[in-house]
């Protein structure tokens, strides 16, 4: 017998019943799901409210690809059955970024620090039977394929302060651009990347500086690969800055250069986007 209680996850409702149990379990036998059967990659990091930049939330990632320029990725709050669906993520190309208008692009973020700093993860099932040297290759891999890429998400369930129920209208979320982000929701003494993961990383078994070391130059390789590609976001050229790397973390320098080979995009009062990375200016 079901009673009215708050369940998994400290949500409101009854438990599900039997019947419940085996419809489910009869669905899969008679149904077929190929939308989500598509699904591919499981992702974790930490969506940082567009609207509140002092309040972030981890999100499970659970994607798969469209075309090879597309992703879609369902959201939710833990990797368990009857987690909360938070949100959707989609993600694109530079090519295909490059042709929205400037008020789209605004609705789009980077996931440059994500992967450098090591806060993306591909977490191992703790079932899997993969040597942990090969799940490393593969997840680096992963990462590099993600780098370049700009995602548009909207969350749609506040978990993090405790609604019940999805409540209000969908909210923009943005990634972490850099540690002084970070800082901004972890405050206090020691708060920073770090302490935010920390939790995180006990429970799937990593360590993100692990992480950010086997991506260490991933940036300046990804960069180059866009450029390539011929995918650079148009706009103007930038000569007085370079990209450094210092311990995985993005900065920018300002030492003068004497090729203008990096693009960058604008917009926003105060914000300059260097493919992503914001710059100082």
């Amino acid at each position: 017998m079901s009673t009215d209680t708050e369940t998994e996850h400290n949500l409101p409702g009854t438990c599900k019943t039997t019947k419940s149990t085996i419809l489910e379990t009869g669905a899969k036998a008679i149904q077929d799901f190929k939308p989500v059967n598509n699904i591919c990659a499981h992702l974790n990091a930490f969506h940082v409210y567009a609207s509140d930049k002092s309040r972030c939330v981890e999100a499970n990632h659970y994607c798969s690809h469209i075309t090879e320029d597309i992703r879609q990725c369902l959201i939710y709050a833990h990797p368990t059955p009857n987690s909360p669906l938070i949100g959707i993520e989609y993600m694109i190309t530079p090519k295909l970024f490059s042709t929205l208008p400037e008020s789209e692009k605004a609705l789009w973020h980077t996931h440059i620090y994500e992967v450098s700093s090591g806060m993306l993860i591909m977490p191992k099932p703790t079932s899997s039977l993969v040597p942990d040297a090969a799940w490393n290759a593969a997840e680096t891999s992963e990462m590099r394929d993600i780098l370049p890429l700009y995602g548009k998400t909207y969350h749609f369930w506040q978990v993090d302060r405790g609604d019940k129920v999805p409540l209000g209208g969908p909210e923009l979320m943005a990634s972490f651009l850099d540690e002084e982000g970070v800082r901004r929701v972890v405050k206090g003494e020691g708060g920073g990347l770090g302490e935010l993961v920390g939790e995180r990383d006990g429970r799937f078994g990593v360590d993100f500086r692990e992480k950010r070391e086997l991506r260490r130059g991933m940036v300046e390789e990804g960069l180059g690969g866009i450029e390539k590609e011929g995918g650079m976001v148009p706009g103007e050229y930038l000569s007085t800055w370079i990209l450094s790397l210092w311990f995985g973390d993005v900065f920018m320098s300002p030492v003068v250069t004497t090729q203008p080979s990096i693009p960058i995009t604008k917009w926003g009062p105060s914000q300059a986007i260097v493919q992503g990375i914001p710059s100082l200016m």
